[in-house]
This record gives structure tokens, C-alpha cells and sequence, in this order.
């Protein structure tokens, strides 16, 4: 009979967050932020399930959004002082960093140390005044061009090992699949073209390009390495070697499915299709760098539970938080003190091949601003109609400058 009031006690307790020496710790109900659904959503929520065992008086409600939204109703919800989640997941460091110099996240130097990630820079874009304001979470890389095994190997198709032989390769699967056919493209909001176009920036400019495009030093209208990387895009579309854009999600699915010859997409896909193993990859032949980029988790300022979100942040950014999640999803940790018989093959692989390749942070995100979407909206208008390639460079410019005046 006590047994049993005991029990009724403590979920009434859980209800309504009542708190006593014999019921023990107040249960808090964190709401977290993530842009991952689908597959992408069940690799992710063992982690949670994970942190709320070592945590059973906190409990981690999961909802989707992505950054692009959360951008847009975040700046409105801080100039209010409120904020409709306690611990947010986001894909642009640029945001973070401006929100944190506005005064609304909560730092985090106690919790999270520099010297425990990779890329050492990523801890640099968020650091404010020498205070961190948000973690990178599991690296997402944009390595290259995927393709089935299975689809090569019935084609007697191989992979390229010079510029050439990829145009050479592309041919074929024109004719194998028709036109239009060899590379997959896709778009949502115009991410998935910025990332094949950066690729293609990275192979013809190669890292001081990034750099000098980041620092602000180049036209785009007029810097050789970026013609140079337009120009061979820009055949390659004439040539009928790209589909038209669609949702990048419907074209993974034709892609699989033998409509499409390669995909250049990021390795988040690993967990996204029925059999990782007939998954090839390989980037331009003799790239000398790759992109690579996180979420980012960060804690508004304006969260009723600092504490409580300060001790999952803590965890998503410790090796336990990473593993669980980049095992299930193929992404690669950014916690340096994961060991590798703790990963899955396949992270290990990518962990392999990233070795001797500069890493780089993805343009557009890093810029950010007036510039990332007018990258994303005169891509889309390329892809369409290749033949107004300078126009598109020259608007690009434009939101350039622009973009480079705010940062000041």
C-alpha cells in the first residue's frame, strides 16, 4: 500500500514538477531544436534517449526545424526576450556568432573545451571576445560524387582519375541513362547546387581561393581561378550532363533507384540509404581540399533551465554524445578524444580519406547574409539557363560587396 502511494506521488510529482527530499530531483522538460527528420531523426534520437538515462529528472522534448526557419523566427523571438526552445541546433556558425554579439546566448566556456574538436577553426567563429557561445556537433562533409557499385559494375563504368577521364566518364552515363541523366541535382532552398559549385571553386582555386573569397578579396566577375571554375561548370550544363533541380531528397530516392548516374551530395546520405555498402564515392580527381561543416548547438539566453541545457550541450559535445549519433548516421565526430575502435567502419573510412585534404568551412554559410541567398537563387537560375553566366557572376558580386559592407 506505501509502495503504491510512493509511485502515485511521483508522478504527480513528474506532472506538476513538484519537488521534495523524498521524491527527489524536479523533473525539467527541455525543448531541443533539430533540423533532422526521417533517417536522419532516428539516428539521432538514441542520443537523447542516452543522455536521459543519465539524466532521469530531465526529459528532452525533440522537434524539427530547419535552420533556414529558425532563422527566420529566432531574431523576433530575442528582440522579444523569449525563446521558443531551450537548446537549438543550427547550420549556420555566422548566425550564432551575430546573435551571440547581440547579447542573446548563453556562454558556454565552461563547458566546452577548444582543444577537444576538429577542425581546431570551428571553435573560432563561434569564440566572442574569447567566450564560446555554441558547439559543433557531428561533421558533415561534402566529399565528392556518389555512385552504386552495383550500377559501375554492371556498366563496366570505373572511377576517374583525372579531369578528363571524369568528362569521359560522364559521357558515358549520358548515354547509358539519356540526358540529363549522369548527374543527379539537387535543390531544396539551393544548398545542394552552392555545394557542388564550391566543390568545383575548391578544385580549380584551391584553398587560397577560399581564402581570399572569405577575406574579401576577390571579384567575382573578374578572378581567373572562379571563371575558370564557372566555365567548366557551365559546360558541363550545356553539355546536358546535370538534371534539372528538384528536392534533394526525391532525387537521392532516383538516384538510388537507378535513374541517375552520380550524386554530389554530403556524407549524411550513409545513413539515408537500404545499403551503405554499394555506396562509392570519389571527389574531382586531385582536390586538394574538402568542405566541411557542423550544426551547431547553442543555448538562448533566454531558457528557464540554463543549467539543465548546459549539461546536454555538454554531452552532445563530449565523445559519448558524438558517437552514438555518427554511427547510426555515417557523419563523422568532431571530438578529437573519439577512439577509433569506437566508430562504425564507415566513419573511419571518411576519417581515413579526410587526412592530407585541407578542411574548409562551407562558403556560403560562413559568409552568410545577402550573399548566401543570392548564391543559392542565381544557382538555381545557372542550372536553368547556363548561357547567362555573367549575369549570374555579377549579381553574385553584387551580394558580395554587400554582404563583406554589413560585416564591416
Amino acid at each position: 500500500m506505501i509502495r503504491r502511494m510512493l509511485v502515485l506521488l511521483m508522478i504527480v510529482a513528474i506532472v506538476l514538477g513538484i519537488t521534495s527530499p523524498l521524491l527527489g530531483q524536479e523533473q525539467v522538460t527541455l525543448i531541443l531544436i533539430g533540423p533532422w527528420s526521417g533517417k536522419e531523426m532516428e539516428a539521432f534520437l538514441p542520443v537523447i534517449e542516452e543522455f536521459e538515462k543519465m539524466h532521469p529528472n530531465i526529459n528532452v522534448e525533440y522537434r524539427i526545424m530547419r535552420t533556414e526557419d529558425v532563422a527566420k523566427v529566432l531574431p523576433a523571438q530575442f528582440e522579444a526576450g523569449i525563446t521558443f526552445a531551450d537548446v537549438i541546433f543550427m547550420a549556420w556558425p555566422w548566425f550564432v556568432a551575430e546573435k551571440a554579439k547581440e547579447g542573446h546566448l548563453l556562454d558556454i566556456t565552461d563547458i566546452i573545451s577548444p582543444e577537444d574538436f576538429w577542425p581546431r577553426e570551428f571553435i573560432d567563429v563561434v569564440t566572442i571576445d574569447g567566450k564560446i557561445y555554441a558547439s559543433p556537433y557531428a561533421a558533415w562533409v561534402k566529399p565528392g560524387f556518389w555512385y552504386r557499385k552495383s550500377l559501375f559494375e554492371k556498366y563496366g563504368l570505373k572511377v576517374p582519375t583525372n579531369y578528363e577521364e571524369f568528362k569521359e566518364l560522364l559521357t558515358k552515363l549520358k548515354e547509358i541513362l539519356g540526358s540529363k541523366k549522369a548527374i543527379a541535382s539537387g535543390d531544396t532552398v539551393g544548398w545542394p547546387l552552392s555545394d557542388v559549385t564550391e566543390h568545383f571553386l575548391i578544385y580549380f582555386g584551391g584553398k587560397e581561393l577560399w581564402e581570399d573569397i572569405i577575406a574579401g578579396k576577390v571579384d567575382w566577375t573578374k578572378d581567373e581561378r572562379i571563371r575558370k571554375a564557372f566555365t567548366e561548370l557551365t559546360e558541363l550544363l550545356k553539355a546536358g550532363y546535370f538534371s534539372d533541380p528538384a528536392d534533394w531528397t526525391i532525387r537521392l530516392t532516383e538516384w538510388w533507384e537507378g535513374e541517375y548516374g552520380v550524386y554530389f551530395m554530403g556524407n549524411w546520405i550513409i545513413g539515408m540509404v537500404e545499403d551503405p555498402g554499394d555506396l562509392g564515392l570519389f571527389p574531382l580527381p586531385g582536390i586538394k581540399g574538402v568542405v566541411i561543416g557542423s550544426d551547431w548547438v547553442f543555448i538562448p539566453k533566454y531558457t528557464k533551465h540554463p543549467e539543465e541545457a548546459k549539461l546536454l550541450v555538454k554531452f552532445l559535445a563530449s565523445p559519448k554524445g558524438q558517437v552514438i549519433y555518427c554511427n547510426n548516421s555515417g557523419k563523422i565526430p568532431t571530438n578529437i578524444r573519439l577512439k577509433p575502435e569506437e566508430m562504425a567502419s564507415f566513419v573511419k573510412e571518411q576519417v581515413e580519406a579526410l587526412k592530407g585534404l585541407a578542411a574548409l568551412g562551407d562558403l556560403d554559410d560562413t559568409l552568410g547574409g545577402k550573399f548566401q541567398l543570392t548564391f543559392w537563387d542565381q544557382l538555381k537560375r545557372l542550372w536553368v539557363h547556363p548561357e547567362e553566366l555573367e549575369d549570374v557572376l555579377a549579381k553574385i558580386q553584387e551580394a558580395y560587396v554587400e554582404t563583406l559592407a554589413a560585416k564591416g
